[in-house]
């Protein structure tokens, strides 16, 4: 007779809990994370802003969120320790994302096999993990896959009726980015009548008050350059809509119905309608929400299985070709506004120790400042304080006339622009500068990166 181990438990027990849903779609999300992480040696502007923030030492840092963007502090505050432990570039950059979106896709199976099972937990995972906007965030050096996680455990623990470790996360998730407090009215849909839910609600709320207060103030300057919902924002939230309606049109179980469908539609929804007033909408401040998509489509999926066992391998083929190529073109620089890291590799090859150096606009010096090697051989002439002296996320200007004369003194400059087209900023300080080399320079050159142009200005007829 077989001796029984000694901590009780078989090892075939232990194998049989081990179970698909619980490691293929972290699994899933990891491989795909993992894919092309690098994205061609490439970094837009936002992961530029994470690099050089997370890299300030923490004096700097807490009075950077003093001014601006404190809605991310948490997330910066993280980032500075993990480039502590390891200053591994772009992958060190953008790994915690990678873990984040196996987090939330782990998440998102155990909220779906809390309501309907294994078999709808296995393609509620997955279908998260390959969704290609999850995709992207996974290799983005920004929190939305993180706030994604907290999002996707609170759901989980909100079905468990775990109110304090439910309290806990989704205040992470909140602090993370703080429109991660749009699935409260989300989860009331399943939690209301819950008296621990209140309680841990209004927790949430409390604790992410000082935060609001804070950001409240900033939210001008953090917010500023966003425009109304356009028709594009709109048609896509209808796309969701229907899928919504569809999916939810075939499950039995309303019960699955309200935990997962009002977490699809109501952070998203709320989101663009406050946006037809104050203009906050962009749809990564959302990205969890596809949560409540993933789930639904994993509950209608599995409940296929007497009548037609084939549907979701059939439509996980119809979904290959186009998810497939839409993967492989996220995983380019082209699937981003910018490259700030071809950008500085386009000056590096064109300016001479000395060179002038001048951002229009002024926020364009993101471009270079997570490129400090290639920054440190120009003059910044329009420049009066530096970033992290000045506690700002670009640094403070010269008074226009300054700027001018600056400009007019310097034999030749290297201007970083945006793409033609772009509206010019009616600032002063940046009509002085188009001024000065409209009165006293010619443009030698000017080279097309991705998303802006780097030209170069001499006096007239030294450009030879």
């Amino acid at each position: 007779m077989e001796a029984p181990p000694r901590n009780g438990k078989h090892p075939e027990a232990v194998i049989r809990r081990i179970t698909p849903w619980r490691w293929l779609p972290p699994l899933t999300a990891v491989l795909l994370g993992l894919w092309g992480l690098a994205r061609g040696g490439s970094m837009w502007r936002d992961e530029s802003t994470t690099w050089q923030v997370a890299h300030r030492p923490l004096g700097g840092l807490a009075e950077l969120l003093g001014q601006v963007d404190a809605v991310h502090g948490l997330y910066y505050l993280l980032m500075h320790a993990v480039f502590a432990l390891w200053d591994g570039g772009l992958w060190a950059l953008r790994s915690p994302s990678v873990a984040g979106t196996a987090l939330a896709a782990a998440g998102v199976a155990a909220v779906a096999h809390r309501l309907a099972g294994e078999r709808a937990a296995l393609i509620a995972g997955t279908a998260y993990a390959v969704l290609p906007p999850v995709q992207a965030y996974a290799q983005e050096g920004r929190s939305y896959a993180l706030v994604a996680a907290a999002v996707a455990w609170a759901t989980y623990l909100m079905l468990r009726e775990r109110w304090a470790a439910y309290g806990v996360v989704l205040l992470v998730g909140c602090w993370l980015h703080e429109f991660a407090v749009l699935a409260l009215p989300a989860h009331a849909f399943t939690a209301w009548r819950a008296r621990g839910w209140r309680w841990a609600a209004g927790a949430v709320l409390a604790g992410l008050l000082p935060l609001a207060l804070v950001s409240a103030r900033q939210a001008q300057a953090q917010l500023g350059w966003l425009g109304r919902p356009s028709w594009q924002d709109w048609a896509a939230y209808g796309v969701v809509v229907a899928v919504v309606a569809l999916l939810a049109r075939g499950i039995s179980d309303r019960g699955a119905v309200r935990a997962a469908a009002p977490l699809a539609l109501l952070p998203p929804g709320v989101l663009i309608a406050v946006s037809v007033v104050h203009p906050w909408y962009v749809d990564r401040y959302v990205l969890y929400a596809l949560a409540g998509l993933a789930v639904l489509a994993g509950v209608r999926l599995a409940g296929v299985r007497g009548r037609l066992p084939w549907l979701p391998w059939a439509l996980a083929g119809v979904l290959l070709l186009p998810f497939g190529a839409w993967s492989v073109w996220l995983r380019t620089p082209e699937a981003r506004k910018d490259d700030a890291l071809a950008v500085a590799a386009a000056v590096r090859e064109r300016a001479r120790p000395g060179d002038a150096v001048l951002f229009m606009p002024s926020r364009r010096r993101e471009w270079l400042l997570s490129s400090p090697g290639v920054y440190g051989t120009l003059r910044d002439v329009a420049l009066s304080g530096e970033p992290v002296a000045s506690g700002t996320l670009h640094g403070t200007e010269l008074p226009p006339d300054r700027i001018r004369a600056a400009v007019l003194a310097s034999p030749r400059v290297i201007a970083l622009l945006d793409p033609p087209g772009q509206p010019l900023d009616p600032y002063p300080a940046e009509a002085a500068k188009r001024e000065a080399l409209a009165a006293g320079f010619e443009r030698c050159s000017v080279a097309a990166v991705r998303g802006g142009r780097v030209a170069v200005y001499a006096r007239w007829g030294a450009c030879g």
